[in-house]
């Protein structure tokens, strides 16, 4: 199993250069020691702070909102921390709720309506639907699989994603098994080309969708780890 990747760092900070036969000297000590507990606290500490800042930040834009007599903090001694992140999260609920019956519809379908027809604001609309609908589709079975494929020549590589075996006439042109795959483009991936690639020819990863994508969106900043086989039982 593999280490900790935090603790494999502390230690490599913590490791003792001794290929000129002399030992640490105390300075040398306490820069490992100082740059071991950076490593330590920094990454849960920025995280905390995130957290937390993300939280204050919804709770001073919503709690507001709310009627003194429905907020929850005008009677406890305390105020609750996350309270806006619970409320948004039931406005949430409650719309996709609302969108799913007859009148929910067409309301939404009335709005899209008005705001396709203005301009500037239509393509804002668009663009921003489109990502959105995207990352949401990693959720389902709008792609199928990551596969990774030799694109626009011999020796570079790409990432794409399989949403399907080719059908119909496309696959009657050809005497090999083809699948669909549509290969985005980095940072926007609701953009992109569909290809129609011989089966044999690309490699099946085994990173999730929702892994890809945040891949190809951040431009390959965000790696994810890589998945050791299944041990056997």
């Amino acid at each position: 199993m593999d280490k900790d990747p935090i603790e494999k760092d502390v230690k490599d900070v913590l490791v003792e250069d001794t290929s000129d036969g002399s030992k640490k000297t105390l300075f040398g000590r306490l820069r490992n020691y100082f740059l071991a507990g950076i490593l330590v606290t920094a990454p849960i500490s920025i995280t905390i702070f995130v957290t937390w800042k993300f939280l204050t930040f919804l709770d001073n834009k919503i709690t507001p909102i709310i009627p003194a007599i429905y907020n929850p903090n005008t009677y406890l001694p305390v105020s609750i921390p996350g309270l806006g992140l619970i409320i948004a999260v039931v406005f949430f609920i409650v719309v996709g709720w609302f969108t799913r019956n007859f009148f929910g519809r067409l309301l939404v379908r009335m709005s899209e309506f008005i705001v396709e027809r203005v301009p500037v604001i239509n393509t804002i609309y668009g663009a921003i639907k489109q990502i959105f609908e995207t990352v949401m589709a990693s959720q389902s079975d709008a792609f199928k699989e990551v596969v990774m494929f030799e694109y626009p020549r011999k020796g570079i590589w790409v990432l794409g994603f399989v949403t399907g075996t080719t059908q119909g006439e496309v696959q009657t042109h050809t005497k090999k098994d083809t699948v669909n795959v549509f290969l985005p483009t980095t940072p926007n991936p609701t953009s992109g080309f569909l290809l129609f690639l011989p089966k044999k020819d690309v490699i099946y990863m085994k990173m999730s969708v929702e892994e890809g994508i945040k891949m190809i969106v951040s431009g390959g900043i965000i790696t994810p780890p890589i998945k050791s086989e299944k041990p056997p039982e």
